[in-house]
């Protein structure tokens, strides 16, 4: 560690590493530095270091392979931020290489995969952290405390939905969308992972799926101004209804999607036998913005109405994604004990792949049967 704080290497230099991860840092500052950069194309690694530098942070060295990266011994933790298909074996390089690791979600596109890395962290003594990091949160640390305080009583259901056409109607998104309507993201890996990791955050873990999808919308016109005529094939399912079995006679129930071009529904619902908790799409990644209530009042006299309750204190982040780093940085500090931890990542892999397996077999699955 310099007098910069903890040295970080970033692995991926597209559009989450430039609108996000890369302004996340400014809060660190003194914390921890991004130190070196990669990408396989050099000049948005370059651009990265660049935008960094521009923010009054450290112009980090761009590091000409990913060996290089990991060979740098000012480099102590790396932020894979790779494309998903890569983030497999980006972690087990990063390991193997001694650094610690914070991963974009999907940890891996397997359970054994995702055990194996697990596996490797723990050998080598090094934190594995995950996205998305809705639970690393204020507001959603907060909602951890008051639900299990019993101001919703006992919950009993979630409703959520991430839907919308996906990165290829997304005019300001900066890399290529062509790979999140293929076989290894698709929506339930790419946004529908932030409903599901905040369900099983607040409530715990589910023990059966059951889903339906399929593609609706076949081919994409891409909407993002320097890629314009380019048209996708979409090949992974692009509306998923996922439904989970939380036990106790708990139940969720989520939507995934890339064929929806707009809604007014709530990202996520949490009912329970005293009350609701409803949280807006359009706050979903403010890390402080308020949640709206609903209190059950079964007196002669009462009084029920939509109240607004905000979590205490003030994030010194501007957004959902960028508590990650904030997280992974007081972990490796011993700071906090792991929120975004690797276990958690591998149980809602393991529920979307056993959604998968249930829109195949048309029934119920068993999450803890599900082995790839």
């Amino acid at each position: 560690m310099s007098e910069r704080g903890i040295g970080l290497g970033i692995i991926g230099c597209g559009d989450v590493a430039l609108r996000t991860y890369g302004p996340g840092l400014a809060p660190l500052a003194g914390r921890a530095a991004a130190v070196a950069v990669y990408d396989p194309d050099p000049t948005r690694a370059e651009r990265l270091a660049a935008e960094l530098e521009a923010l009054g942070l450290p112009r980090p060295a761009v590091a000409p392979t990913l060996d290089a990266l990991l060979a740098d011994s000012d480099v102590a933790a790396v932020l894979n931020l790779s494309p998903a298909p890569f983030h497999h074996e980006t972690n087990v390089a990063s390991l193997q290489a001694g650094k610690h690791v914070f991963s974009e979600k999907p940890l891996a596109g397997t359970l054994a995969d995702a055990q194996a890395a697990i596996d490797l962290a723990h050998e080598r003594g090094l934190a594995l952290l995950c996205a998305p990091a809705v639970m690393a949160t204020n507001r959603f640390r907060w909602l951890k405390a008051q639900i299990d305080a019993g101001w919703l009583g006992r919950p009993t259901l979630a409703t959520g939905q991430m839907a919308s056409m996906g990165p290829a109607a997304w005019r300001e998104y900066k890399g290529d969308p062509a790979v999140f309507y293929g076989p290894s993201v698709g929506p339930a890996l790419d946004l529908g992972v932030y409903i599901l990791h905040a369900i099983t955050g607040l409530l715990g873990p589910a023990r059966r799926v059951e889903a339906f999808g399929g593609v609706s919308i076949p081919r994409r016109n891409v909407l993002i101004p320097d890629r314009e005529g380019q048209v996708i094939d979409v090949t992974a399912p692009d509306h998923l209804l996922i439904h989970l079995d939380l036990g106790d006679n708990r139940f969720a129930q989520v939507l995934s999607s890339f064929a929806t071009p707009r809604s007014k529904a709530p990202a996520l619902e949490i009912h329970g036998d005293a009350g609701t908790i409803s949280i807006s799409l359009e706050s979903w990644y403010e890390p402080d913005a308020p949640v709206d209530l609903w209190q059950r009042d079964e007196r002669p006299d009462g009084m029920e109405r939509w109240t607004q309750a905000a979590p205490p204190g003030s994030s010194r982040i501007s957004h959902q994604i960028q508590a990650g780093p904030e997280h992974f940085v007081a972990v490796l500090e011993g700071a906090e004990p792991p929120i975004l931890t690797a276990e958690h990542a591998t149980h809602v892999l393991s529920i979307i792949l056993a959604a998968a397996r249930s829109m195949e077999e048309g029934c119920a699955v068993d999450v803890s049967r599900v082995v790839e």
